[in-house]
């Protein structure tokens, strides 16, 4: 932070530009294209899942060099709030549509993030290279979702791109710029760095991992930076490549590596001069993160996934690579609630899957172990076969979420059903002894058969059950009727009076 005897150096700041939009409509791809490299290719299942920043150069028409900062999120709509996270940053969005399919459901989430981040953006129609493309129709589909686009009656500004060609995405370009100027971004480029966390995950060989952008100020070597809880001293710095940096600038993403603990995604950092600084404000926030809740006097964790006495649940145990996909695993789980079963998320954590873990929450009945990109320790596997502890481990979000479908499906108690077969109405009571009552009824709806339940009707308020014990249809024994007035002996307990109606059901488990 800046003391009395700063003086500000403010400067243009590079755009901070967030790419939305559909899963599939081309948004890594776009961002590929634009930063010369491929990673599309080594997403799992062609999809991003983990929020990432880049920094590319685009030469103007007027021959002048200039940065932007791009945030590439996911499409798929468990990722909803890692795409808000990257809304909320950005200076700028661009909203990708897939020239073919127009505007789609997660299209429209994205939209939502942007309008709720009060943000400036472009319509990318994209895949305009493809058999199918339509550029009319997208157009008339944006139109039709008020999306207002120049040239259709409104003033968001749209370019046509093909992200496997390079078609149009130069022209995206200057339009990014030019919004970036007509939005005069400054900072003080003398000032501390501080700014927001993006992403976060434990290196297996080098500790805990933050991707850092930055808001204001410049980061170098030698301070340290605090989040919350937090902190971890300036000493491995990488760039978005990953190459070893001595100093990061106005916003750019950086990774420093060392941290104390893991910040949370979406939790702002600050600069601060050494150590002592850095422990002194961490000790006034917020729990770290792994803290589910706190305990109550039964040594019970508490939080809003804890469910009510007497409710089946299944303990789940979250591991994975970065602390985003935490939110996407937690929306999937939430899909899964019902009045028979729920689910409690005991943890979360990052890291591999270590025999620790399965020996936590092996005490609890039908526990899962979810891991996200995370390996599983062999002394882990091995426990876990011998403990009954349920391991599910993938790359792919839609594939966990087909997968905790079954696995939950299998553990939910089945239910019974009373299911009525047929429904008589009483014309005559010939006797009653004890609790044995003859009488005459007329068929009204289904069949009834000796040997199911019953339940009395009056007025269709029920007064007793029972069971029917003989059936007769024109003076013989019959062991079902479905039509006209028969004879019939029904053991139950209620004072069955004429006008009453008899229903027979039985017991179906689902």
């Amino acid at each position: 932070m800046a003391t009395p005897e700063h003086t500000p150096t403010i400067v243009p700041r590079p755009p901070i530009v967030v790419v939305m939009g559909h899963i599939d409509h081309g948004k890594s791809t776009l961002l590929d294209y634009i930063r010369k490299s491929n990673t599309v290719e080594h997403e799992a299942g062609g999809i991003t899942q983990h929020l990432s920043a880049y920094v590319a150069e685009h030469t103007t028409g007027d021959g002048v060099a200039k940065k932007i900062t791009f945030l590439d999120t996911p499409g798929h709509e468990a990722f909803q709030k890692m795409r808000l996270r990257g809304a909320d940053v950005a200076d700028i969005a661009i909203l990708v549509v897939s020239a073919e399919d127009g505007v789609k459901p997660q299209t429209l989430e994205a939209l939502a993030s942007i309008k709720a981040a009060d943000i400036p953006y472009i319509v990318a129609i994209n895949k305009i290279d493809k058999s199918g493309a339509d550029i009319a129709k997208t157009q008339a589909s944006l139109i039709e979702n008020e999306i207002y686009i120049e040239g259709m009656g409104g003033d968001i500004p749209w370019v046509a791109v093909s992200a496997k060609t390079g078609a149009g995405v130069s022209e995206l370009l200057d339009l990014l710029v030019l919004t970036a100027e007509l939005a005069e971004l400054s900072g003080d480029a003398s000032a501390p760095a501080s700014g927001t966390v993006i992403e976060a995950h434990l290196d297996q060989k080098r500790g805990t991992h933050a991707t850092l952008l930055i808001m204001n100020g410049t980061l170098a070597s030698g301070a340290y930076v605090v989040s919350g809880r937090a902190h971890a001293p300036v000493r491995i710095m990488e760039d978005y490549i990953g190459k070893p940096i001595k100093a990061a600038h106005l916003s750019e993403p950086v990774g420093i590596v060392g941290w104390n603990g893991v910040p949370a995604i979406g939790s702002t950092f600050v600069t601060v001069a050494g150590k002592k600084e850095a422990e002194r404000p961490a000790a006034d926030v917020a729990m770290p993160f792994g803290s589910m809740g706190q305990s109550d006097e039964s040594g019970q964790k508490t939080g809003k996934n804890n469910v009510g006495t007497g409710t089946p649940f299944v303990p789940i145990l979250i591991k994975v690579d970065t602390l985003g996909t935490i939110d996407a695993i937690e929306h999937e789980l939430a899909k899964f609630a019902s009045d028979r079963i729920r689910v409690r998320v005991v943890d979360k954590r990052i890291g591999a899957v270590t025999a620790t873990d399965i020996q936590n929450i092996s005490a609890t009945k039908d526990a899962i172990i979810l891991g996200f990109n995370v390996p599983v320790e062999r002394a882990a596997a091995d426990l876990a076969l011998r403990l009954g502890v349920e391991i599910k481990t993938c790359s792919i979000i839609y594939e966990l979420a087909e997968w905790l479908a079954d696995a939950l499906r299998a553990r939910t108690p089945a239910a019974e059903n009373e299911e009525k077969t047929g429904r008589a109405k009483v014309l005559k009571l010939f006797s009653t002894q004890k609790y044995t009552h003859v009488l005459g009824a007329r068929m009204e709806d289904g069949v009834l058969s000796v040997g199911e339940q019953v339940k009395v009707f009056r007025r269709d308020l029920e007064i007793g059950r029972g069971k029917l014990i003989n059936l007769q249809q024109q003076k013989a024994n019959v062991q079902s009727v479905s039509n006209d007035e028969f004879g019939a002996q029904v053991e139950a307990k209620a004072d069955i009076a004429v006008g009453d109606y008899v229903e027979t059901f039985k017991i179906v488990t689902t």
